[in-house]
């Protein structure tokens, strides 16, 4: 599944191209993509069509696109009613989950895409070379295993007050414009990730020590701390030299405070990297994969000898899924004394 690296080098791919956008066309070629849509195929096509897309932003492995006008109408009297009722509508957001292989391609002329479940068609802003207005571009969002979603959703003041996500440096002109501070409401129970500024070192510090589970469960519990799958959780836990069951709350904060650093190095590095891929299921908007799998430590390293002690990296069953680690540097727990 992507993970936060991953899915911000899409986020930061389409920023340049969607920001100040408007849709042109929509088309929904499987409504599977449509899981998390309140409404048919119909319904999102029609309340998509003519918006304006104010930016690009992310939070852990959600992306959204805020709205900022409404959708075109097919008639003059609907159109009129709309505006009426305009200042009492809830600001809208198109927002993109991309699943266990969902990616998001961007391009003009290019031949589609295998597995392509919704197509926009895109109007950017501004003008070329000779002063004619920028071609349309399309946007494909493919999933070949159907679990990524798409869906236009309400959004909600944040709980904090604080910008909901990473946006990039977009809209200049308008830095404290109402879209940064609100969320959707399919994201709001998402916690901030460790690379939003307004992460909170303290309260992620607190909420780890009162678990008693493993520190892997808490790395992956998206309420807590956002962003981190397997991977990133396997190499943070390997840098920081930290079983993956070593229990939360028996943790000092000064070696969750020196967890949290690593799994931010680790993320910026992949960032750096353009993210992991081992097969064609992640690329980004221009169908390029990531190369930080070729300085994964652990993650899929099973038998190769650890890079600070040169033990054989094992690999071991946990959770209906996997976990890696070295068994020197990151030694078992000791059974906890009842």
């Amino acid at each position: 599944m992507p993970e936060l690296p991953e899915v911000e080098v899409v986020r930061a791919g389409l920023e340049p191209a969607v920001t100040g956008a408007r849709v042109l066309h929509v088309q929904v070629l499987d409504e599977r993509a449509l899981t998390r849509h309140d409404g048919p195929a119909e319904d999102f096509a029609h309340r998509l069509t003519g918006r304006t897309i104010a930016a690009a932003v992310r939070r852990g492995k959600f992306m959204w696109f805020p709205l900022s006008d409404q959708a075109a109408q097919s008639d003059e009297a609907a159109q009129s009613d709309e505006a009426a009722q305009s200042d009492d509508t809830q600001p809208e957001a198109l927002v993109a989950h991309l699943g266990m292989s969902g990616q998001i391609l961007l391009g003009r002329d290019r031949p589609a895409a295998r597995h392509r479940r919704i197509v926009l068609d895109v109007q950017p802003p501004g003008t070329d070379r000779d002063g004619a207005p920028e071609a349309p571009v399309q946007l494909e969002f493919v999933d070949q295993r159907t679990f990524g979603s798409m869906a236009i959703d309400r959004m909600l003041p944040t709980i904090d007050g604080a910008p909901a996500g990473l946006a990039g440096a977009v809209d200049t002109t308008d830095p404290d414009a109402a879209w940064r501070r609100r969320i959707p409401f399919q994201v709001s129970h998402i916690a901030r990730d460790p690379l939003d500024p307004a992460f909170d070192d303290e309260r992620f510090l607190a909420a780890a020590r009162k678990r008693s589970s493993g520190i892997k469960r808490v790395l992956l519990d998206q309420g807590v701390i956002s962003g981190i799958g397997n991977i990133y959780a396997d190499e943070s836990l390997w840098a920081a030299r930290l079983h993956h069951d070593r229990p939360a709350d028996r943790l000092p904060r000064a070696t969750l405070r020196g967890l949290l650093d690593e799994v931010r190095a680790v993320l910026r590095r992949a960032l750096e990297d353009g993210g992991t891929s081992f097969d064609d299921q992640y690329v980004n908007v221009n169908g390029q994969s990531g190369y930080f799998s070729q300085r994964l430590a652990v993650y899929g390293q099973q038998g190769e000898p650890c890079p600070r002690c040169g033990t054989p990296i094992v690999r071991e069953p946990w959770m209906n899924r996997s976990s890696h680690r070295c068994p020197v540097c990151q030694p078992r727990p000791r059974v906890r004394l009842r």
